[in-house]
């Protein structure tokens, strides 16, 4: 027992602090949605957020962590949308319907976007800054030129596709779950050695290749695993509207999904999520308010609102409200009793709890006694 419980506190709970908060949003909504709580408008506003937290994160492995520009993410979304809502619209056909129809659409939607992103990234990744940037750009357009000009038969053209609708109680736990395997995937990728080999390309890719490091095979690596679950988001979005229409993976999509991670911190999971969920919220609530003559107003809103958060995440003159009033330093203020050994109420050792240490205030001294070397003359004589 003793043994467990040491190992329990010896546990890094900073490493589990985004699994902790997004399985208590998921358990807490789960509840509600059973107790049949919720309207319609949050359920859809949870669906959303859990989208763009998937692709928040997957984006920030090759943006963030590997250091390239994408602006491709909203093509391999579009990918795993259709493919995966005409695999569910196949699937219905036979008769398999529900869960197991959207588990196998996740995995064919997932495996067609990795396909794709290894087909990009191969000559892609050998481009750096703006020209890989217009390369993923140039493919997003492609991608969603020919789906839109596709025939009605295969993916349903301009109209777009019609796929199956899951139930709107249930979806947001399952896509919330996708983001909890997403969370395990990036976060043990990262902190491995393959994890350290793709953060140095980021921070030099010279010295990378000559400590040994295979540049290219690191870099389709990432942007392999990032198409993959972009493709997983696609499959969720296809489940979560009864129609896919190539028009909305568009370059602002992309765009958006890219400001979600630069927002968030590069390189930083948890702002990531966060700058999401931000992000996604005030573009639906904006949607939700701003209607008729007052639409037009909705952009101008949601990019004034986004240049203030930027300010208030770079300016030199809130330094220091941004260091005082965070997240993580109220976590270190109310931990601090936890982490600081002088607040340790369990010492032994303490010294007013050990009566046979002197006080510290007391005025020590020594007493040095010389002693003379005693001289024995008979010997000295004999010397």
């Amino acid at each position: 027992m003793s043994a467990f419980i040491v190992k329990f506190k010896n546990i890094k709970w900073k490493r589990y602090t985004n699994y902790i908060g997004i399985s208590l949003v998921l358990l807490v909504f789960t509840v509600l949605t059973l107790a049949d709580s919720l309207p319609q408008s949050t359920l859809f506003l949870l669906e959303k957020i859990g989208i763009s937290i998937i692709l928040s994160i997957s984006l920030g492995l090759v943006v963030g962590f590997l250091g390239e520009l994408s602006l491709g993410h909203a093509g391999f979304m579009c990918i795993g949308a259709y493919i995966g809502g005409k695999t569910a619209e196949l699937l219905s056909d036979v008769g398999v319907e529900g869960i197991f129809a959207l588990l196998i659409s996740v995995v064919v939607g997932a495996l067609t976007a990795a396909v794709f992103g290894f087909i990009v990234g191969l000559p892609a990744l050998r481009l750096k800054g703006d020209y890989l940037a217009i390369v993923t750009l140039a493919f997003c357009e492609i991608v969603k030129t020919a789906f839109e000009n596709s025939s009605k038969e295969s993916f349903g053209g301009p109209m777009g596709l019609r796929t199956p609708r899951f139930d709107k109680h249930y979806l947001f736990i399952i896509i919330f779950s996708f983001i909890l395997v997403c969370l395990a995937v990036m976060q043990n990728l990262i902190r491995s050695k393959h994890g350290r080999a793709i953060t140095a390309i980021r921070d030099n890719e010279i010295a990378a290749r000559a400590t040994g490091i295979n540049v290219t095979k690191y870099k389709l690596l990432a942007f392999i695993i990032s198409a993959a679950f972009a493709g997983v988001a696609g499959v969720m979005y296809s489940f979560a509207n009864s129609t896919v229409a190539a028009s909305a993976f568009d370059y602002n999509y992309s765009i958006e999904i890219l400001v979600m991670v630069v927002l968030g911190g590069m390189g930083n999971i948890t702002g990531g999520i966060i700058s999401a969920t931000v992000i996604t919220f005030l573009n639906v609530k904006l949607t939700t308010m701003l209607t008729g003559d007052n639409a037009v107003l909705k952009d101008l809103v949601y990019a004034l609102i986004l240049v203030l958060i930027v300010i208030y995440n770079n300016a030199p003159a809130l330094k220091y409200v941004r260091e005082r009033y965070n997240i993580r330093a109220l976590t270190d203020k109310i931990f601090k009793k936890r982490s600081d050994v002088s607040y340790d109420t369990d010492d032994e050792g303490k010294w007013d709890r050990v009566p046979t240490k002197i006080k510290m205030d007391e005025l020590l001294s020594v007493d040095v006694v010389v002693r003379e070397s005693v001289i024995d003359p008979d010997k000295e004589g004999k010397e």
